[in-house]
């Protein structure tokens, strides 16, 4: 049994309950299995109704649009000043992806950085680096390399080496797919947050090919979003259970 305790709910109008619901056991699996022996950090995932979450718990709530104004919509942290993952339907129905990859994605990287405030920083010169966000599946999120636990698409995620910039190509297992050859290489379709400390641009996206447009831009509501908002602007929800 794990120490972190993460509720999935489901507040979308264009998923059931049952819909929600039926993928968590594949979600634990993944978590359990795959990303809790590589990256050290384990979760108990369970599915409760949206009237049932629980103070104690960290949250996974499934809505319908990033811009949406409803109940959970803009809030960044529990009643319970604990994290907060939010999983956008209707938005992936949209834009044609799988929000079981999207609830995936997020779930390992609330787990992996929970408070969003992890970096590592690569510093390649004397007077040169560069901070990039802990985000375990952004370099490789799309779709393509996702993979199947009993008939449920979950997100592929790095390996920690990933991060590691003097790391060898072809030196170790970069990714859970093994498609990333190389520390920091972005896969077709990938991102991370990086933060330029010698140009003190602030916080700006790195992706993989310079036409991907949809992911160039943080959603309201997104972790990328929060990254670049001050702690004191959080706020935390007033839904109990």
């Amino acid at each position: 049994m794990s120490i972190i305790k993460i509720e999935v709910t489901n507040e979308s109008t264009v998923l059931t309950d049952h819909e929600v619901s039926a993928v968590v056991p594949a979600l634990q699996t993944q978590v359990h299995r795959d990303f809790a022996p590589v990256w050290g950090i384990d979760a108990d995932v369970s599915f409760v109704a949206s009237n049932a979450l629980s103070d104690t718990a960290w949250w996974m709530v499934v809505l319908d649009n990033s811009d949406q104004a409803g109940a959970l919509g803009y809030h960044d942290l529990t009643a319970n000043f604990l994290p907060i993952g939010k999983v956008f339907a209707a938005t992936d129905k949209q834009y044609g992806e799988n929000w079981t990859v999207t609830i995936s994605h997020e779930l390992l990287e609330i787990i992996g950085d929970p408070d969003i405030d992890q970096v590592v920083f690569d510093q390649p010169t004397a007077n040169k680096g560069t901070l990039y966000a802990m985000e375990v599946c952004d370099a490789c999120q799309d779709e393509n390399f996702a993979y199947d636990i009993a008939g449920v698409k979950v997100s592929d995620f790095v390996h920690p080496a990933w991060f590691q910039s003097a790391r060898p190509a072809n030196g170790t297992q970069f990714d859970h797919g093994n498609a990333i050859k190389q520390p920091l290489e972005l896969l077709p379709g990938g991102y991370i947050g990086i933060f330029d400390v010698s140009a003190g641009t602030g916080w700006t996206q790195k992706t993989a090919s310079l036409s991907v447009a949809y992911h160039s831009r943080a959603h309201v509501g997104s972790r990328r979003e929060r990254r670049r908002i001050p702690r004191d602007q959080w706020l935390p929800s007033k839904r109990r259970g």
